[in-house]
């Protein structure tokens, strides 16, 4: 029997017209190409072709609704200097639970505005937005897991030690909160949002902190960009040492 298979797989292949081999022989086969190298890192165009479909997990605001390679590309060359970073500073990227990257999973099915139009809370319309985006459950949660890994470094990393004092809360609740209200609003009083606008000026400080960090990792790291057009998209502040 075991024969008999043998020989019928290859007599079906014998039986190719001659026109289907050559055409099987000469057909152009499709590779993956480095986009850019960070590092030594590699980042292929799959990888940026996949990070434009991913970028519909991200809000995006109405005078910006299209994603760019150039976007997508600046995303992946901050990734790889953090992940990088991350690894040697405590030897392995630490990942978070399946329960956390599930959480989050289930917040952004609830709250991301383009979800929200797709009814992604129930599990036919989180299908549909997964098949519109060109994406699967698998893609959408590591998706979710290094970013949440990434947050959890960038939080340890630069928010410890920051310290916000009343008298800055106090001005952004006088400068920035309560001309938001018209006369006959009532604003909520200081001691009400507080514990927000804490949170609103620490964020803002670890950007800051954060950025800087960031630029010096581009300015330090040997970034090449292979892609002419890409390359010249990006500029060479963006890139990093070894374009220069």
């Amino acid at each position: 029997m075991m024969v008999h298979l043998a020989c019928a797989g290859t007599c079906a292949v014998a039986m190719l017209p001659l026109g289907a081999w050559a055409q099987a022989a000469t057909a152009p086969v499709v590779l993956d190409s480095v986009v850019a190298v960070v590092n030594d890192e590699v980042i292929l165009a799959s990888d940026l072709e996949n990070e434009i479909h991913l970028s519909s997990l991200e809000p995006r605001s109405a005078a910006d609704p299209h994603e760019t390679e150039t976007d997508a590309l600046g995303r992946l060359i901050s990734r790889a200097l953090i992940r990088q970073q991350m690894r040697e500073e405590e030897g392995q990227e630490a990942l978070p639970s399946a329960q956390e990257v599930a959480s989050r999973l289930q917040l952004m099915r609830r709250e991301l505005p383009a979800c929200v139009r797709s009814k992604c809370e129930t599990d036919a319309g989180w299908q549909r937005f997964l098949l519109s985006h060109d994406l699967d459950q698998d893609e959408v949660e590591d998706y979710v897991r290094n970013r949440l890994a990434i947050l959890h470094f960038i939080e340890l990393r630069f928010r410890q030690g920051i310290r916000i004092s009343h008298e800055e809360i106090e001005a952004y609740y006088r400068d920035m909160l309560a001309p938001q209200y018209t006369a006959g609003e009532k604003a909520p009083t200081l001691d009400e949002v507080s514990p927000r606008i804490e949170e609103i000026l620490l964020q803002q400080k670890v950007n800051v902190l954060f950025s800087d960090w960031l630029e010096n990792l581009r300015k330090q790291g040997q970034i090449e960009v292979l892609d002419p057009h890409l390359e010249a998209a990006l500029g060479p502040a963006a890139q990093g040492a070894g374009t220069q």
